[in-house]
């Protein structure tokens, strides 16, 4: 099982990968030809029917920031629900989002690190950048896992690159949650109260959502408590809620594994007798499959996490509860 009691500060950095430096080249071009286009971004007026205008870069936050703001916001999210923010390409029509929000939020780690340089150049400069997952108090961070290895994570050595995908913890989306509202609290004093009010009952509905999660999946046997994902997304919900990562398909979403990577994760399999394969709706089953030929393992398909989905996926809460739903099932 993955334990950990230490905290380590995470490290803002650009996630490797096919095309990093290419995204990077794209954004300062998109940039360059609105702000030219458009003229001074810092003119750009706030919402006028009175409401906070905020742009996340996922469905996932968007839907946060939705929870807690309720009428008093308007959300968009830039990558669209089903897409991957991994390796996500902004158009021109983000930057010119972006240029009206009042407040902007991403998670940082990596995961969405194309939205920054974006975001210091198109922004209004009364609007705030608020980064969700980068220095919370009461987090253990944990590293990527090494590519190939399928080895359980460990606690981030601070310095080094930190999992970024802490929301699959609820615990650390109550983090989240409290984030928001002191951003858009400070964004409209004036309804700052009512921001609170409203993030304190969701922060409690969510309490209720990590209890329901940690019930069910205790409700499996130890030893069926063994996982392979499709790439490095659920250390966190592994660690909070006791299951084992005994292997990852993918190292870095958007790159094919090797042959050395699949054959590490086939006898990952095999030597822990592990049962199921994750993969995310928003990714193609095709290596999962083969492994799951040379295991007799089954694949599962349907999970998300870095985006919304279908009903009842549509939410942050209903993703959650969905996920944990596919795994309990097929572990059980």
């Amino acid at each position: 099982m993955i334990r950990s009691s230490l905290t380590a500060t995470p490290v803002r950095r650009a996630r490797s990968g096919p095309g990093s430096s290419a995204l990077a080249l794209v954004a300062a071009i998109v940039v360059a030809a609105v702000v030219a286009a458009c003229g001074s971004a810092g003119a750009s007026p706030s919402g006028s029917d009175g409401r906070i205008r905020v742009v996340a870069t996922t469905t996932v936050f968007a839907d946060l920031v939705r929870n807690v703001g309720g009428d008093r916001v308007t959300v968009e999210s830039l990558v669209p629900a089903g897409a991957e923010p991994h390796t996500f390409a902004p158009s021109p029509s983000d930057v010119r989002r972006v240029s009206e929000a009042d407040v902007i939020v991403m998670n940082g780690l990596g995961l969405d690190d194309w939205l920054r340089p974006l975001a210091e150049e198109a922004k209004r400069q009364d609007a705030v950048l608020l980064e969700l997952g980068t220095d919370l108090e009461g987090v253990t961070y944990l590293a990527e896992g090494e590519e190939g290895s399928g080895a359980a994570p460990t606690t981030a050595v601070p310095g080094e690159p930190a999992n970024p995908h802490l929301w699959l913890n609820v615990a650390y989306a109550q983090k989240y949650v409290d984030r928001i509202a002191d951003a858009l609290a400070d964004a409209r004093p004036a309804d700052a109260e009512a921001i609170r009010a409203s993030a304190a009952t969701y922060r409690a509905a969510l309490g209720d959502l990590d209890a329901s999660i940690r019930d069910r999946i205790s409700s499996l046997p130890e030893d069926h408590r063994r996982i392979v994902s499709f790439h490095d997304a659920f250390p966190y919900y592994a660690a909070a809620y006791d299951l084992d990562i005994v292997g990852v398909v993918v190292p870095v979403p958007g790159q094919e594994p090797s042959a050395s990577d699949v054959v590490a994760v086939v006898d990952a399999i095999r030597a822990a007798g592990a049962t199921a394969i994750f993969a995310e709706a928003q990714f193609s089953p095709k290596v999962a499959d083969q492994i799951a030929a040379e295991t007799g393992a089954t694949v599962v398909a349907t999970l998300y996490n870095d985006s919304l989905g279908d009903p009842p996926a549509d939410s942050y809460a209903g993703m959650m509860g969905w996920d944990t739903d596919q795994v309990v099932e097929a572990l059980r």
